[in-house]
């Protein structure tokens, strides 16, 4: 596999799939006027996409253990493909929300696949690289799409947003023409486990999001099922979640600084644009513009990020990443006001790091895998990092409703030293596992560690 060539365009694809994340954010007050619903209904646009996402991701990261990645691949963007120009047409609430459950059924094979097709294929010491430029693709995504949704809605309305996800149509037949070909595995695909997976991570997610007690008794029971489930299924490489990887203290602690560092950076991209709304009293347009400069400068550093993460390795960069996050947390935190050239300059030092530290973390996970683990492990991770993203938006939403007094900045403060506590927590956990590192590595992965 060409991966100077493969990894540009799935980079590419990625990208679009994950804009289309945060596109549709700024249009929810349109659509919420234009199809006559209510807030909570619109607020369905948005995290719909989001859990779909964050579960499909995993999905087709387990499902390559059994089928090749090509037409995994094929399935998931025909199925983004051909509901994003159904979605280009959809003029009531229930064939929109409708559109953006099939987009998100679709859209995980980019993001699920990716960091499978460069832990299974490309060399160690030109991982780091690939990984990367995979994460800044994300990053700039997350900076760009409010920008992007903002700019199309204004010309073309909320229906035009669709059209930028059709563009995975085009990138299709040149990574099928590239993509290594692939035999069918005999491995087993573990159904009921995928089930109960979905059931754990949606109805938890209900729970937070909506605030409700029955989304909450609903969690509870499928995790009690799910952990009987696993408690029977013992050692077995086929269960959906594996129990023989979640027995190993190193990729655990791995698992919790993924979650960690995903809770920061998607509050962070939650409050910024609250922030210059609030105290700035900036326009749509002016936030994106405010945001969008972090987010090009990750994707400028990205080949050298990944360059030095090659020569020197994961653990650096990954203590580097959370200081320079922890940094302007701090700022963030404890300012007296954060003008908008603050949340610029900010912003310009956070997405690098957090693209540093996301690649980093997963380059060090890969690294810790068997081979016959990529695909189960990498995966999880990310199922867990889509989660930490998507849950924390939902808190840092609810502590700025149960804070907010008669200073305007005072919720804002609270909940970024909530988050610097968590980089801060993340960063020792982060000192544990490389201490345990250090050890000899016939013990990194005992009980003792």
């Amino acid at each position: 596999m060409n991966d100077r060539i493969v990894i540009p365009v799935w980079t590419l694809g990625l990208f679009v799939v994950v804009m289309n994340t945060t596109m549709f954010n700024v249009s929810v007050p349109g659509i919420i006027r234009d199809l006559g619903v209510t807030a909570d209904q619109g607020s369905w646009i948005v995290s719909s996409y989001s859990i779909g996402y964050a579960l499909s991701t995993i999905v087709y990261s387990r499902l390559s253990d059994v089928y090749p990645i090509r037409r995994l691949l094929a399935t998931g963007l025909i199925v983004l493909g051909l509901s994003s120009v159904y979605g280009l047409f959809a003029h009531t609430f229930y064939s929109l929300l409708l559109a953006r459950i099939l987009q998100s059924a679709g859209s995980g094979a980019m993001a699920g696949l990716g960091l499978v097709l460069a832990s299974r294929y490309i060399p160690f010491e030109r991982r780091g690289r690939a990984i990367a430029m995979i994460s800044a693709g994300s990053a700039m995504a997350f900076g760009l799409g409010p920008i992007v949704g903002g700019t199309i809605s204004e010309f073309f309305g909320w229906n035009g947003l669709f059209a930028v996800t059709c563009l995975v149509l085009g990138i299709l037949p040149v990574l099928l023409r590239l993509l290594p070909k692939e035999q069918k595995r005999s491995a087993r695909f573990d159904v009921l486990g995928a089930a109960l997976t979905i059931v754990n991570a949606a109805s938890l997610l209900l729970a937070v999001t909506q605030r409700s007690v029955l989304w909450l008794a609903i969690c509870a029971v499928s995790l009690l099922l799910q952990g009987l489930y696993l408690y029977r299924a013992g050692r077995s490489r086929g269960t959906f979640i594996s129990v023989e990887l979640l027995r190993k203290p190193a990729y655990r602690k791995l698992l919790a600084v993924g979650f960690s560092i995903l809770v920061l950076n998607m509050s962070n991209l939650f409050l910024m644009p609250l922030v210059l709304a609030d105290i700035g009293d900036l326009s749509e347009l002016q936030i994106g513009l405010t945001i969008a400069p972090g987010a090009i400068f990750s994707a400028l550093m990205t080949r050298y990020v990944g360059r030095w993460i090659d020569q020197y390795g994961n653990m650096r960069f990954l203590l580097a990443g959370h200081v320079l996050l922890a940094a302007v947390l701090a700022c963030f935190a404890w300012s007296p006001g954060l003008p908008t050239v603050a949340i610029l300059l900010g912003y310009l030092v956070f997405s690098p790091a957090f693209t540093m530290t996301i690649a980093s973390l997963n380059n060090e996970t890969s690294s810790i895998l068997d081979k016959a683990q990529i695909a189960a492990g990498m995966g999880f991770l990310q199922l867990l990092q889509f989660f930490g993203g998507s849950i924390s938006v939902a808190v840092a939403g609810h502590v700025i409703e149960l804070t907010r007094g008669a200073v305007p900045l005072h919720p804002y403060q609270t909940v970024y030293r909530l988050l610097f506590a968590v980089c801060l927590l993340s960063l020792g956990l982060l000192w544990w596992y490389k201490r345990a590192r250090a050890r000899p590595a016939a013990n990194i992965d005992s009980p003792a560690v």
